[in-house]
């Protein structure tokens, strides 16, 4: 815990160079590319069409939420995946990518993934005003419970820190960690659920909803559509944000104290 602290103290004393650093990573993925930034939101949108072609074009789903188009039920469920993905995805290499950092003394390592979480931070934003752009297109207008997106991106960002914090040591040492971490997603995105919901389905276990929420991401994904769709407040769901933030905790205690044990040996294997 007296690991955390320090470290708390450390993003909060080095925020500006934080900041620096993230806005510099941010720009730095786009240098070469004739198209720029823009490819950042082509392929996720394009990822928007293709499910919004099957299931809704194709299959005809309806979602559980009653009087919205499937795409308005997609959308608040996959920007949020596609942010955790990016900073799972990035921040698991980050210790290599910025070895030149690691293998200075005076540099504290630790605040690499927190530089890929910012940087990632401002790329869904961007997204999230698309998800609202959406809705005013289908002409459905702001409510008040939309400003929980902000608890639940912070709610996002703690989670998938946590977990990279665990993956960048790993990587560091494993390197077969990253095509592991791609292979998860892949499975994940279908686990949460994002694409489906066990109602859009007749006769579906009726232990399978409970399954679903221990995938704590589901929290997340969950939250996002209460507040864009239904309108209803975090307080309604105690226990599964209770559930959330246990296992969050958890993981970021284990994935720093995992952490500080490999870190002496980073700069030798870098």
């Amino acid at each position: 815990m007296n690991y955390l602290v320090s470290l708390l103290k450390e993003i909060i004393t080095k925020r500006k160079l934080i900041l620096e650093l993230s806005k510099a990573d941010f720009k730095k993925r786009f240098v070469g590319s004739y198209f720029g930034i823009a490819w950042m939101f082509l392929q996720p949108m394009a990822t928007v069409l293709v499910y919004f072609f099957v299931f809704q074009m194709g299959f005809k789903s309806v979602p559980p939420v009653p009087n919205y188009p499937y795409v308005l039920w997609l959308i608040p469920g996959i920007v949020p995946w596609f942010f955790f993905s990016e900073v799972l995805n990035l921040g698991t290499g980050c210790l290599q990518e910025y070895n030149y950092l690691v293998k200075k003394v005076v540099f504290r390592v630790e605040i690499l993934p927190v530089i890929k979480l910012i940087s990632c931070l401002m790329v869904h934003g961007i997204f999230a005003l698309i998800m609202i752009v959406v809705f005013f297109c289908y002409g459905v207008f702001p409510k008040a419970s939309w400003i929980q997106i902000v608890y639940y991106s912070f709610a996002s960002s703690m989670f998938s820190l946590a977990i990279a914090y665990f993956t960048s040591a790993i990587q560091v040492f494993f390197k077969d960690m990253a095509q592991i971490i791609g292979i998860c997603l892949q499975f994940g995105m279908w686990m949460v659920p994002i694409m489906w919901a066990p109602e859009m389905f007749k006769n579906f276990p009726s232990w399978l909803p409970t399954l679903l929420k221990l995938n704590p991401f589901y929290y997340i994904v969950a939250g996002y559509r209460d507040s864009m769709l239904s309108g209803n407040w975090l307080v309604e769901r105690p226990t599964l944000g209770l559930y959330f933030w246990t296992v969050t905790i958890v993981i970021m205690l284990l994935g720093l104290k995992v952490f500080k044990k490999l870190r002496p040996h980073f700069s030798d294997v870098l």
